[in-house]
């Protein structure tokens, strides 16, 4: 397989820049992935899991929260809200997130607090079902 650049970026530090072979994006259409020579695509980002692939297998994985991923045929960079090494981010570790969105919609004084809570729950709960789902893989 021909190599490509690919970066992931938060807004306060890279968190990876490397060669590789193959990256699945949680694209807000449905995961699409991405080698060399790609057509060029701009997508936002929802909350699921990033796969680097090296060779024919996931070297590395991400939560992702969300964010943009932009692709050209020599790189792709993904511009993350928020990004967490899979092996970080344990069922309870995204359990806890959930938590702590219940309990901030149920403190919510404004409905500008309400709205904000009621994504923060629903990103949570994304998370946890993709976190299970590439657990078992």
């Amino acid at each position: 397989m021909a190599k490509f650049s690919f970066r992931l970026v938060m807004p306060e530090r890279e968190l990876l820049a490397i060669e590789a072979d193959m990256v699945v994006v949680p694209g807000s259409e449905g995961d699409f992935g991405v080698l060399q020579g790609h057509a060029p695509l701009i997508s936002t980002i929802r909350p699921g899991v990033l796969e680097v692939y090296q060779g024919n297998k996931v070297d590395q994985r991400f939560v992702i929260v969300g964010g943009f991923a932009e692709v050209t045929p020599e790189r792709c960079t993904v511009l993350a809200d928020e990004a967490i090494p899979f092996e970080e981010a344990t069922a309870e570790v995204l359990a806890q997130r959930e938590r702590t969105a219940e309990e901030d919609l149920v403190d919510a004084a404004s409905e500008a607090e309400r709205a904000a809570a009621t994504k923060d729950l629903a990103i949570a709960k994304e998370l946890r079902r993709a976190q299970a789902y590439y657990a078992s893989r």
